[in-house]
Order: structure tokens, then sequence, then C-alpha cells
């Protein structure tokens, strides 16, 4: 009997491994999502340094910002940088193609959580060499906790950003998740704690995914401790928007 020749497809894993390195270098590549990711968080830290918004927080300047600069950073890539990019791959049939290749929906899926990880390790190295450079001193025992907590925040954002990049047209895509950018960077309480925020917004925001992980990063850097509260915050807003997501996201 002759063998039939053929290519099979690469292991789930490479595959995936590649699509999250695709994923990936076209966020870094794209000028628009860059200064998103790393040069407005940029201008915000050095800003918060050298303005006297943060005195009397239970710290330096720069130890108070720095949690809130990398929170920001998250919300950056897996929110409205995955939301962006997965609209407009859904708009013009991206996904539904990949979808049906070997790499299938999971595995798209696990490809761009994976670049949203890549990105933030990327955004986490540029900001703390920065803040470094400025005087960061973090409490060495909150790496720990803080790492966690950014890998499910971006969790959370990233959930986010699918529920709308898969429900509504990319235009509104691109609107909302600017708006939104906008909106939890200055009164979602990410960046300035809530105690710096007026009334209304200081009672919602502990809520809220930005003001949880704020709150969270600030707790771990500021004192070395795990905010448990903060965290069932994340922990349920990942499990509501990525049941929604699956519920509801269309795929063309």
């Amino acid at each position: 009997m002759s063998r039939v020749l053929g290519s099979a497809p690469a292991p789930l894993l490479r595959r995936i491994l590649l699509q999250g390195k695709y994923e990936a270098l076209t966020m870094l590549r794209n000028g628009e999502q860059l200064i998103l990711a790393i040069v407005l968080p940029l201008l915000a830290l050095v800003g918060l340094t050298v303005t006297p918004l943060l005195d009397g927080l239970g710290g330096s300047r720069v130890d108070v910002a720095v949690p809130g600069i990398l929170a920001l950073c998250a919300m950056s890539t897996a929110f409205t940088g995955q939301g962006i990019s997965t609209g407009f791959d859904r708009r013009y049939g991206v996904l539904r193609f990949l979808s049906t290749t070997p790499l299938g929906r999971a595995g798209l899926i696990a490809g761009k959580i994976l670049a949203v990880l890549a990105v933030l390790v990327l955004q986490v190295l540029v900001v703390g060499v920065v803040a470094f450079a400025l005087g960061w001193q973090p409490t060495a025992a909150g790496w720990l906790p803080a790492l966690v907590l950014l890998v499910l925040g971006a969790a959370a954002f990233t959930a986010l950003g699918l529920l709308v990049a898969g429900t509504v047209r990319p235009e509104a895509t691109l609107a909302i998740t600017n708006l939104l950018w906008i909106l939890l960077g200055a009164l979602g309480g990410i960046v300035l704690p809530a105690e710096r925020l007026p009334g209304p917004a200081r009672d919602i925001v502990h809520f809220l995914p930005s003001g949880a992980l704020g709150e969270a990063l600030r707790d771990a850097f500021l004192a070395g401790t795990f905010n448990g509260g903060a965290t069932l915050i994340l922990l349920l807003w990942t499990a509501i928007a990525g049941a929604a997501a699956i519920r509801w996201f269309k795929w063309n």
C-alpha cells in the first residue's frame, strides 16, 4: 500500500505559542496601542511623581504612583488594546477564519491571553526601570502577591475586552474601550486612590476591576500585604465577564 503523504498540524501548544507571538508583535507594532501600553503610562508616572496629587498617602509620590501605573498598563493592554484588536479582527473575518483552522477557537483565545501576558511583562520591565530611576522603593514581600494580582487583573480586563469586542461593532468597540480607559484611568481608582476621588466615585470604585486592582497593588507594594477583598472582586469580574463573553461572543 502506498502511504498518503501529508503535513500534520503542529502540536496545540506550539500553535498557541506561535499565535501568541504573532498577537504580541502585532500589538507592539501598532503605534496607537504602543502609546496606550507604554507612552501614556510613563507620562502618567512622571506626572504623578512631580506633582503633589499623591502626597500624604503613606509613601513617597513614586511609591504610591507605581502600583496604579502598573494596573493602568494591565488595563491598557488587556482591555483597550486587546478589545480593539479583536473587534477589527472580527470585522475583517480573521476570527472566523482562524477559528476553523487547527488552532481552533480555544487556541485562538489562549494565544490572545498569552500575548497580553507577554506585553504585560514588557510593560512591567519598562515601568520598573523608569520607576527605580525615579526612586521607587517597593516592599520586597509585595512582589509575589503583586505579580499574581497583575495576572488576575489582566484576566479580568481581557474577559471584558473580549466581551465588548465580540458583541458590538468594531467602531463602537473602539469608542467604548477608549472612553472607558479614560474614565477608569481618571476616576476608577486605578491611578488615583479612592481617597483622592470625589464623593460619588469614592463609594463605588472598590467594586470596579480598576479600583480593585489599583488598591490591591498599592497594598502589596506599599505594605507587603495581600488584599483578599479586592482579589475576590477581580475573580468575580473575571468569571462574570468570561461567562458573558462565552455566551454572547459573535465570531462574525
